[in-house]
């Protein structure tokens, strides 16, 4: 097993990632909410960017996988700044930026800092705006004392033994990089894969990312029996499809 290379941030954090050169535009990988960079999709699209000779990287946010830190101690913001440190000291050129749940949200956002080396978006069930409107406005009164009170809340986990923690400063953090209560000043072509039958990011939030997308190159696919994690092989399959078909594209 390849072991990581390693970005040491600014303030000593290191950010776990794995690339491979090739040509252009290049591949970055934005996983998901305490996901890592060893999740079958980005295994998938590694590989099949590796057999096309394309430039690609996956890495691990703070507090995820391989990079140090602490979950609880993440945000949206700090996760952000992971993703731009990426694109300007791994990356060269233009690249194409695929994100998964919380992933979409943190590409648009990397694209939103650096719009001159983000050439495409693909979202794979984009979460952006999660922690208010899929989290927070959906949390009981229970939840919301308890964040309100504690700072954190150990919510269980569908994917894993494990709960995993909520804080109040991810949610508040998170507050200050909502996208969708305007509009959305990108352009780049983008696409969304979204399941119909996803229980975590319901189709309907694609739509809201659709109409404030200020670019006309937007598409998206649903896939009706499809669940949140889109890793069946015809999901990735049109994973492959859709990436391969923007980068031709540009």
């Amino acid at each position: 097993m390849v072991e990581p290379r390693i970005l040491t941030r600014a303030d000593g954090a290191t950010i776990a990632y794995h690339a491979h050169t090739g040509k252009s535009p290049g591949i970055v990988f934005c996983g998901g909410f305490n996901s890592d960079m060893t999740g079958t999709k980005v295994i998938a699209l590694d590989a099949h960017c590796q057999e096309s000779g394309r430039a690609f990287v996956r890495f691990d946010y703070f507090g995820h996988g391989a990079s140090s830190g602490d979950f609880s101690d993440g945000t949206i913001g700090r996760w952000k700044e992971d993703a731009v440190s990426i694109l300007d000291e791994v990356t060269s050129g233009p690249q194409i930026v695929v994100g998964s749940s919380m992933g979409g949200w943190i590409m648009l956002l990397a694209a939103l800092e650096r719009p001159a080396r983000v050439c495409g978006l693909v979202g794979i069930a984009p979460a952006p705006d999660f922690t208010e409107d899929l989290m927070w406005a959906e949390f009981d009164d229970l939840m919301r004392e308890t964040l309100t009170r504690e700072g954190v809340y150990l919510q269980p986990s569908e994917y894993g033994d494990e709960p995993y923690a909520i804080t109040m400063k991810l949610i508040e953090d998170g507050r200050r990089h909502l996208l969708l209560r305007e509009p959305l000043h990108l352009t780049c072509p983008l696409r969304i894969l979204q399941g119909m039958n996803d229980p975590d990011v319901p189709w309907k939030h694609a739509l809201k990312l659709v109409e404030a997308y200020e670019g006309d190159d937007v598409k998206v696919t649903f896939i009706k029996n499809g669940d949140h994690r889109l890793s069946e092989p015809a999901d990735i399959a049109l994973l492959l499809q859709t990436v391969d078909a923007m980068a031709a594209d540009r």
